[in-house]
């Protein structure tokens, strides 16, 4: 496995309303476990596969830039894995998911 990382174009400031389906999305993904608590994981950061990062893990959090995603995985799993994110993030939240840093988006959202 390696360390993996992407930044989707999923802005905190984006409208309340698109921001509360983010979970939903979250909930959708293969190897969803759930938000950090009790001592598994970090409080309040989605986890998926595993809540130790030197496992087979993602971990996201939102940042000024964009919503990281950072993972311990394969790479074939690991771009399988995002790629789905992306669809899955595009039609629950009404606009096109991608990263700006793969030219996938420009700056300006586009809503569909």
């Amino acid at each position: 496995m390696e360390y993996q990382n992407c930044n989707l174009n999923i802005r905190y400031d984006l409208p309340i309303e698109i921001l509360e389906k983010v979970p939903l999305v979250y909930k959708q993904m293969p190897g969803w476990l759930g938000f950090g608590k009790d001592g598994l994981g970090e409080e309040g950061i989605p986890h998926w596969f595993s809540y130790n990062q030197n496992e087979k893990s993602v971990v996201a959090s939102v940042e000024p830039s964009g919503l990281l995603f950072t993972a311990n995985m394969e790479l074939n799993e690991w771009l399988e894995w995002k790629a789905e994110f992306k669809r899955i993030a595009t039609e629950t939240l009404g606009f096109i998911v991608g990263e700006i840093e793969e030219d996938e988006v420009g700056y300006e959202i586009k809503w569909l």
